[in-house]
């Protein structure tokens, strides 16, 4: 392992990168990747390799930061070999913990970003392998004194290993209560027998109270002493700093007024409180760890649906074998019978059969299986019997991509956590530090003012107790994370991925909501409704002669135009021969329809010598020795074609929404081919729901102006105010760019293939997938059922997340600003000495506030989208 070198230089301390660099060609992309370097403020040296691949960056750290060096480098085109590690942490207590970890990890060289979640007790780490090995992070994370939980075996095991760790905390948390509990009982009864007239006052009842209460610090709390030590260790403080403090100001007070044979009457003894103290912050820890493990639940069901093995084809004679499913290559054929789980991702070769696919996708209906349809691993069949080729296993599985993203999302961080963050961190000094200024008040003036008959040292030290443990910085560190990792878990059930936290957060703010027509609104899978031929070309007739038996019809008469339905006989049309011989080398979906409707009608297309596409207009193209020009009505406006005998066409089907296309030949014009995409029956209703939300609904579409609001008017859409026509591809994301300079939040729905700059530049993409496409770059949110209506339940979604979590932050905040200035005895001057707040009633409102944020973000997994 390379390591970072510290220097010093005329500008102070300088540090080294070593950056492996991905995407160089030659010698004359390391200079670009060293120049571009070398224009970052704060650059000492640079020298980049082609032959090794690697960049050595010398830099000033207070001017630039290694994620700046990375992100130049990606700037100018290339890119630097990054690794990434997700490990399960064990032994966090609270967000300073959380806090503590990250800085023991940053503290490496070569580490570039850190996340450290207490809520899903994990950090994400990324790093430069060449610079810093795993090992090292993980030695940073243990002398923080932390573990990791490590199992070998793949991610059902991690989990398994996690769940296994975490059932065996929540065990032992509940053992402790028990015992706490059976301790602290009789310590009340013997340490409050003469307050309620009960005649257990014998000699020694002090020492037997002194004894149990030294049972349940070493027993209970034995755990928060060890880690308030390591994180005095690591120069930090955390909650169990502040249940260590104050349990054990009760507890060695009270026992050093008993050693010192001191009057317990005027000297009160608080072993009561100490012992409770630590029974009712376990407990709330347990109630805790109970809430946090259900936050995950998503991850661990979406885990149990990986079959465990499957049933291959395996040798010339067919035999059935069944092997572990981590056993299964690319191209393997596997066999799946009625109520068994598909292994792995795949194509249906023989067979057919229904598939449950509602755990990952949200569909609730089976869907319908047959020779050529996708399988997802995970998925459960249910009716028939199929076989299917592996198309994709292990990590590559729509399900193992599913889960990456899930955890991703729910790992990461959203910007409204900033703040709480930045209060946690300074929030146990800052309590420490006034819990002292509160002893010293009550010892200097108050015991005297209000308890003139009660020991001032007494006073003082239950006043600074009861501070430190009414105060709970849990409940600022669990507001986010708990309701970020419910709300993905929601997200997941009803299949909708979202990427991370940040757009979680924005999808709730968005206004306007830019659809792309095609394969969002409608099916994306456009058929030929009409053909409208011209009768009676005679000069078109002769230039088709020789056109291999494709003459034009017609008579040496008038010019009437004929319209044919798709059920007419039109083997013999030169009109979709040469459409669709013209068309056979596009990719287009229009062009592909028209090759299909073709075929479908005894056409055999022939081919085309020559072909060029017309962006968003047509194509032209040569076939059999004739110039082919097919598109819309405006191409042929340009090129000089007539449309005057079909005018009254071209209108009718543009008002039915229908995308017209003229074809000629040798400049004259043949006739009309008209294309419907149909609307998805499910998009009116979605669209009336974003209305409902208060959303503006925009829909782009390359189609015309009245195509375009055919459309618009068959799903609820204003056709002049909440329609863009005639916008090209490319064009989609100045639409996006303007709607945003305009003020709006935008979120733009596509399919991620064309509209991807769209969705990238957009505020939030949300991309529109079908059950495999999770991996869609550009998008921030994929929604798995091809369902317009998930674009609202998304928008739901993230409202009613970051509601609860508003209403978490608010809890966490309102309860320490109130709390804390109670237990400080800001009531006593106004209301008299018994106003003072027990200490034992102060960590049971610690405990429970913590519990009350998990709670209140569990809520958000019953919550009907």
């Amino acid at each position: 392992m390379t390591t970072t070198t510290t220097v010093s230089s005329k500008n102070g301390r300088i540090k080294e990168l070593i950056i492996p660099i991905t995407g160089m060609h030659c010698a004359n992309c390391a200079n670009t990747v060293g120049r571009g370097l070398k224009r970052l403020p704060g650059i000492e040296a640079v020298n980049v390799s082609y032959a090794n691949e690697r960049a050595i960056v010398t830099y000033d750290p207070k001017q630039v930061t290694p994620e700046q060096v990375i992100k130049t480098i990606e700037s100018i085109g290339y890119g630097a070999a990054l690794a990434e590690v997700d490990l399960p942490v064990a032994g966090m207590t609270c967000n300073n913990c959380a806090n503590t970890i990250t800085r023991a990890i940053k503290r490496l060289d070569g580490v570039l970003d850190v996340n450290t979640s207490y809520a899903s007790e994990r950090t994400h780490v990324v790093y430069l392998p060449s610079m810093v090995e795993l090992s090292d992070i993980k030695r940073a994370v243990r002398d923080a004194g932390y573990r990791i939980i490590e199992v070998e075996g793949g991610e059902q095991e991690q989990m398994d290993a996690e769940q296994a760790a975490r059932n065996a905390e929540i065990a032992d948390k509940r053992r402790k209560v028990i015992v706490g509990a059976s301790l602290s009982v009789p310590i009340m009864i013997l340490s409050m027998a003469e307050m309620v007239g009960l005649p257990l006052d014998f000699p020694g009842r002090l020492w037997i109270v002194a004894a149990l209460t030294t049972v349940v610090q070493a027993y209970l709390g034995k755990d928060y002493y060890v880690s308030a030590w390591k994180a005095l260790q690591n120069r930090t403080a955390n909650m169990d700093t502040l249940v260590a403090m104050g349990s054990s100001v009760a507890y060695f007070y009270s026992l050093a007024i008993l050693a010192l044979g001191l009057d317990p009457m005027h000297y009160h003894v608080y072993f009561e409180s100490a012992a409770m103290i630590l029974t009712l912050i376990t407990l709330g820890k347990y109630l805790e760890a109970r809430a946090k493990g259900q936050a995950g639940e998503a991850i661990r069901a979406l885990l149990g649906l990986r079959a465990k093995t499957a049933r291959i084809v395996r040798g010339a004679d067919g035999e059935e074998v069944e092997v572990p499913v981590d056993d299964v290559l690319v191209g393997d054929v596997v066999v799946v019978r009625p109520g068994e789980k598909i292994p792995v991702d795949g194509v249906v070769i023989a067979g057919q059969s229904t598939v449950d696919e509602s755990m990952l996708t949200g569909e609730s209906l089976p869907v319908s299986k047959t020779v050529g349809d996708v399988v997802i691993g995970g998925s459960l069949n249910k009716t028939g019997s199929f076989r299917f080729r592996a198309t994709a296993v292990g990590k590559q599985t729509a399900l193992a991509q599913i889960v990456k993203l899930v955890q991703e999302a729910q790992a990461s961080r959203a910007p409204i956590q900033d703040l709480a963050d930045k209060v946690s961190s300074v929030f146990v000094p800052a309590v420490i530090a006034l819990a002292l200024a509160v002893g010293a008040y009550w010892y200097f003036w108050g015991a005297a003012a209000y308890y003139h008959h009660e020991n001032p040292l007494g006073v003082a030290l239950i006043f600074m107790a009861t501070v430190l443990l009414i105060s709970c910085p849990c409940a600022l560190g669990l507001a986010t994370p708990t309701a970020i990792m419910a709300g993905a878990g929601l997200g997941a059930r009803h299949g909708i991925l979202i990427k991370n936290a940040e757009a979680l957060q924005k999808a709730g703010a968005v206004d306007t909501v830019i659809l792309d027509k095609t394969g969002t609104i409608t099916r994306g899978q456009p058929t030929v409704t009409d053909v409208v031929e011209i009768e009676g070309k005679r000069s078109g007739e002769r230039a088709l002669e020789g056109s291999g038996g494709h003459p034009l019809p017609g008579t040496n008469d008038s010019q009437p135009v004929a319209v044919q339905s798709p059920a007419h006989p039109l083997s013999s049309s030169p009109l979709l021969y040469y459409a669709a011989s013209a068309e056979r080398a596009s990719e287009h979906p229009l062009a592909e329809a028209i090759v299909e409707y073709a075929r479908a009608h005894g056409v055999t297309p022939g081919e085309a010598e020559s072909f060029n596409s017309i962006t968003g207009r047509g194509v032209e193209a040569t076939v059999e020795g004739h110039f082919v020009l097919l598109g819309n009505p405006a191409l042929m406006a340009e090129r000089g074609i007539d449309l005057e005998a079909v005018e009254p066409e071209i209108t009718r089907l543009q008002n039915e929404g229908k995308t017209v296309m003229a074809v000629a030949v040798d400049g004259e014009l043949l006739g009309l081919l008209a294309v419907a995409d149909t609307v998805k029956e499910t998009s009116a209703e979605a669209i009336r729901q974003m209305h409902a939300l208060r959303l503006r609904v925009v829909m782009v579409t390359g189609d015309n102006r009245r195509t375009a609001q055919a459309i618009a008017r068959q799903v609820g859409l204003d056709p002049e105010r909440e329609v863009k026509a005639e916008v090209l591809p490319g064009a989609k994301a100045e639409v996006v760019r303007q709607e945003q300079e305009a003020g709006h939040v935008v979120a733009m729905v596509g399919d991620g293939i064309n509209d991807a700059p769209a969705l990238a530049l957009a505020d939030v993409g949300m991309a529109i997938g079908t059950g495999t496409d999770v991996a869609i770059e550009t998008a921030d949110v994929i929604l798995m059922r091809g369902d317009l209506r998930s674009v609202p339940q998304a928008i739901r979604l993230s409202r009613r997340t970051f509601r609860t979590i508003k209403q978490n932050l608010f809890w966490a905040f309102a309860y320490n600003v109130a709390a804390i200035p109670v237990a400080a005895g800001v009531l006593v001057p106004f209301f008299g000495p018994h106003y003072q707040l027990n200490p034992m009633i102060a960590a049971a409102a610690m405990a429970f506030s913590s519990v009350f944020v998990v709670s209140n973000s569990l809520r958000l997994r019953r919550t009907q989208l």
